[in-house]
């Protein structure tokens, strides 16, 4: 797997939970009361594995191997990418915020819950287009493949000492059960844990 494939592959992941967090809202703007335990378990995962995990290797590796290769921060793509993860925490906080008093359905909680779960799924979809499209084929030319394999070492260490072993595998299955919960398609989950490996560059530990 190429190192932006591995980038790619969790995106595809983090669609499922965005199409999970869609439906919470919509449930949520429709019956008046937040399933808390779903709205919580996504916070969970956006939190830890598409902000702490995917966009840590992101700001951390990448885009510092970026700019240090003369792509500008400032003005250009590496700069937009940056600000859009600003974007998608401050809708994380406000969803997170509103969770306690929409799972007891107070009316104007319920809104702002959903306003900002939504605006977050829009802002993410967009954001994941442009990396997938913009972003990572202008990393794979500007990039020599020495400097892309010192990056999948780093992936690697994110992995394992940031995150911890097992951590991937089980933000996987909380994808899986919220995809399962709230009916999204989520083959690409199944074949991920059904393979044995998460959807980075090391080999899970059974």
């Amino acid at each position: 797997m190429q190192l932006t494939d591995i980038l790619k592959t969790e995106h595809r992941v983090i669609e499922i939970v965005i199409a999970c967090l869609e439906r919470i809202a919509g449930e949520a703007s429709q019956s008046g009361k937040l399933n808390r335990d779903a709205a919580e378990k996504v916070i969970d995962f956006i939190r830890n594995f598409a902000d702490r995990c995917h966009h840590g290797k992101e700001e951390d590796h990448l885009f510092t191997s970026l700019e240090s290769a003369g792509m500008p921060t400032e003005g250009g793509p590496v700069g937009v990418m940056l600000r859009e993860h600003q974007m998608g925490r401050e809708f994380v906080r406000q969803m997170s915020e509103a969770i306690p008093a929409a799972g007891e359905g107070i009316s104007e909680a319920v809104k702002a819950y959903a306003t900002a779960a939504m605006g977050y799924a829009a802002l993410l979809r967009a954001h994941i287009q442009k990396e997938d499209n913009i972003l990572f084929p202008a990393a794979e030319n500007l990039l020599s493949q020495s400097e892309l394999d010192a990056l999948r070492v780093q992936f690697d260490l994110t992995e394992r000492e940031h995150m911890g072993e097992g951590t991937h595998e089980r933000y996987l299955a909380l994808a899986r059960d919220l995809a399962i919960e709230y009916g999204v398609p989520h083959q690409q989950l199944e074949k991920l844990l059904g393979q044995g490996s998460c959807c980075c560059s090391h080999e899970a530990k059974g």
